[in-house]
């Protein structure tokens, strides 16, 4: 089921197996994205054929200055015919969230957000209301312009599972694009390959991937490997670490397997952990960026020898 949707997508997005992979890796794991890369490379596109695929309701939210934490998680109006107020849900009440330039709102309305994915519940004066299950937010921002934008704060780069790039597509890519794409938007003609009952089927199946107590060492080595590094000022949070072994557990049922290898903790080192380490201004200064210092860590921590 889970290649069935990977396909489906692929319809829309040419040549991007691998980010669609992410992604699937993503909901799997009941975790979000954030992707970071320029306009026009089909971050838009790429949330709507997830929906799609899934038959989840869509909702997007378009990060601007002025957008109140309301616009998101919705409002309580005043219904003049019983005398009581009335919840309005926002588009957070949907399967998959879309947040458009997330980093254009300011930080009290990017909170609204905090809740809804750590908790799948938003909380509207003083009563909480369950989220869309399966629930996920596919962020987008852009890494070129910073005028005018609001930083995400570590907390809230933390609720993302992973940050990764769409990126250009190849020469072929693009003219495939330009044949599917030329007539008619190929989303247009998109159809459900499965439906949320079954992608709640395949979550429940990828928490009982098992994971060997070799790889949660494994896991735990790297986190502490990272939170005393010397070019590190912040490693990696223990919330991250468990994100990480779902992570590692949806990687492991896409390849068919029901247990965990360390190959599998190490494909996702990098998405997961690029966003949440920082940097001391002595790495800074000599030109270190995040991924060096991850293929570092990976490095030094022994591989388990068996797993399974």
């Amino acid at each position: 089921m889970a290649e069935a949707v990977i396909s489906n997508i692929e319809q829309v997005i040419q040549d991007k197996r691998h980010v669609i992979e992410m992604i699937m890796v993503a909901i799997l794991a009941q975790g979000h994205v954030l992707l970071e890369d320029v306009p026009g490379v089909g971050k838009t596109s790429l949330a709507k054929a997830l929906a799609k695929s899934i038959d989840l309701p869509f909702g997007r939210i378009q990060f601007t200055p002025d957008l109140l934490p309301s616009d998101v998680v919705g409002i309580s109006i005043w219904n003049r015919n019983d005398n009581s107020f009335e919840f309005r849900p926002g588009p957070i009440f949907n399967g998959i969230v879309l947040g458009d330039e997330i980093n254009r709102a300011s930080p009290k309305t990017q909170a609204a957000l905090l809740e809804a994915m750590a908790e799948e519940q938003a909380t509207v004066d003083g009563k909480t209301y369950p989220l869309h299950h399966p629930f996920m937010v596919i962020a987008t921002q852009n890494p070129i312009e910073y005028e005018g934008t609001y930083p995400l704060p570590e907390s809230q780069l933390d609720r993302f599972l992973m940050r990764i790039s769409v990126g250009y597509p190849s020469p072929d890519g693009e003219i495939m694009m330009l044949r599917t794409h030329g007539q008619h938007s190929a989303l247009d003609d998109l159809a459900p390959v499965i439906g949320p009952a079954e992608m709640i089927q395949l979550i429940n199946e990828v928490r009982d991937i098992h994971v060997a107590p070799e790889i949660a060492s494994y896991l735990v080595n790297l986190a502490n490997t990272t939170r005393h590094h010397p070019h590190l000022a912040l490693g990696v949070s223990p919330r991250a670490l468990l994100l990480w072994q779902r992570g590692a557990k949806a990687v492991a049922a896409l390849a068919g397997r029901n247990f965990v290898i360390p190959e599998d903790v190490k494909a996702l080192a990098h998405p997961i952990l690029t966003h949440r380490i920082i940097l001391t201004p002595e790495a800074q200064l000599q030109n270190r960026n995040e991924s060096q210092i991850i293929d570092e860590v990976l490095a030094q921590v022994a591989t388990p020898v068996w797993a399974g």
